[in-house]
């Protein structure tokens, strides 16, 4: 038996890692998730739920008269010895459990511990010798009673979506180790659905009339411009990042505001879950987080303003020129602002289970350039220019799994904020072809 080799084939200066041990690793990471969330699944559910859900569904109802009081006296020994001690009320009671009569000390209703023995003495005091309050014994185990039912619903839900994001990572993962594993790239990809599965279809590039291959601009000729003909759509990123941001940030602080609304509510009525406080302190640092983020690209976002473009013609045609509107809003001084045409490549590919997406600039040329900006609330910069299209450019191609696309590319430099690059996709048709041709006469 031969162990794997930690590294595959030599290319050149460079050795590629090994998949075999590749392979081991990831497999041997999302076993320790998934191992990670079995273990707090059921650290939970053995010590939290299942306790909980026992005592309002398996412990008898019986009447508890208090026949003693006293305070639990507890030595906090982490600390050190000069911690203070934390007192809390209890209460000694007799009740019937089954055919005889018990006694047990229970901690009272709606107690906590307190450091100030005075205040627990108080709420001791509270509670009169002789008083009969409802109580609830374990079948399994007479000697135990509780004098509070209820649940801590904050808690199932934490026993429900922490070890099982934990679980369906790993397991995720780890079958899709197994099923690439000991697999050739090429066994991957022949890899198919099994008969009878549904799978959809990609769909199609639409494509011009009359341009086959050539993607349609229909969608970007219906947005009139102010002063030119059209203004062209945005593909921004910082426009998605926001939105990202800001779902973030409201489901996460969503969820923290109830679990803080339970231990405010637990506070008032006495009773310290210090469990569900030291979960807060985390909750809470993302949380802010989370809001700063959003705050911050936010405020970039208003400070610096939306940029628009607008052109004389569309779709444009290689060895055209064009007239083009720039048009920057927000308040500050701008460093920089250039306007570029870029034409880019993307190849889409299946590697093994996965489909991938590539992007690569091939071409790029400058097509102006302003300095030291000046933009006032309430206005905006426009500046006119002139686009002119290669000759010898390629046109705008789209399939399934390759596509040249052409971008109007602004990107600007603000003084006090950090820089961005927004795009505005365009259409390059096929040169025409003469007049009197074959093509040109088919397409009559």
């Amino acid at each position: 038996m031969r162990l794997p080799r930690f590294f595959g084939k030599k290319r050149g200066h460079r050795r590629t890692g090994s998949e075999a041990w590749g392979s081991f690793g990831d497999g041997l990471f999302h076993g320790a998730v998934l191992v990670a969330g079995l273990a707090f699944g059921g650290f939970l559910v053995s010590g939290v739920a299942v306790p909980e859900w026992r005592i309002n569904h398996d412990f008898v109802a019986t009447t508890c008269t208090i026949v003693a009081k006293g305070l639990e006296r507890r030595s906090v020994t982490d600390a050190g010895p000069g911690a203070a001690p934390t007192f809390r009320p209890f209460l000694g009671v007799r009740y019937a459990a089954g055919a005889a009569d018990r006694e047990a000390w229970v901690a009272a209703p709606r107690s906590v511990a307190t450091p100030d023995r005075a205040a627990a003495v108080a709420r001791l005091d509270g509670w009169r010798l002789g008083a009969e309050l409802p109580g609830w014994y374990d079948p399994a185990n007479m000697g135990r009673v509780v004098l509070t039912r209820g649940y801590n619903w904050w808690t199932w839900l934490l026993t429900l979506v922490l070890p099982g994001a934990l679980i369906a990572f790993g397991t995720s993962g780890l079958a899709r180790t197994a099923r690439r594993w000991n697999k050739s790239e090429e066994c991957r990809a022949a890899i198919r659905p099994l008969p009878g599965l549904l799978v959809p279809l990609a769909e199609a590039p639409r494509t011009a009339d009359g341009h086959p291959g050539v993607p349609a601009c229909d969608d970007m000729v219906n947005s009139p411009g102010t002063i030119l003909r059209y203004r062209l759509p945005i593909e921004s990123p910082e426009s998605w990042t926001l939105l990202g941001f800001g779902l973030f940030a409201l489901l996460w602080n969503a969820v923290l505001l109830v679990l803080a609304v339970n231990a405010g509510l637990g506070l008032v009525g006495g009773r310290v879950d210090w469990f569900l406080l030291a979960l807060l302190v985390p909750f809470v640092a993302v949380g802010v987080t989370g809001i700063v983020l959003f705050i911050r690209l936010l405020v970039l976002a208003t400070a610096v303003g939306t940029t628009q473009v607008e052109i004389n013609e569309h779709p444009l045609r290689p060895g055209g020129r064009y007239e083009l509107i720039v048009a920057q809003g927000g308040s500050g001084t701008f460093r920089t602002l250039d306007v570029a045409i870029a034409m880019e490549e993307q190849a889409t590919f299946r590697q093994g289970t996965d489909t991938r997406s590539e992007r690569l600039t091939v071409w790029s040329q400058d097509v102006h350039s302003w300095r030291d900006l000046q933009c006032v609330p309430g206005t905006r910069f426009e500046a006119r220019t002139t686009l002119e299209i290669p000759a010898s450019a390629m046109h705008s191609f789209a399939s399934e799994h390759n596509s040249v696309r052409w971008l109007v590319v602004v990107r600007g430099r603000p003084a006090r904020w950090p820089a961005f690059t927004r795009t505005f996709p365009v259409i390059v048709f096929p040169e025409s072809p003469p007049a009197g041709t074959p093509s040109a006469e088919a397409g009559r």
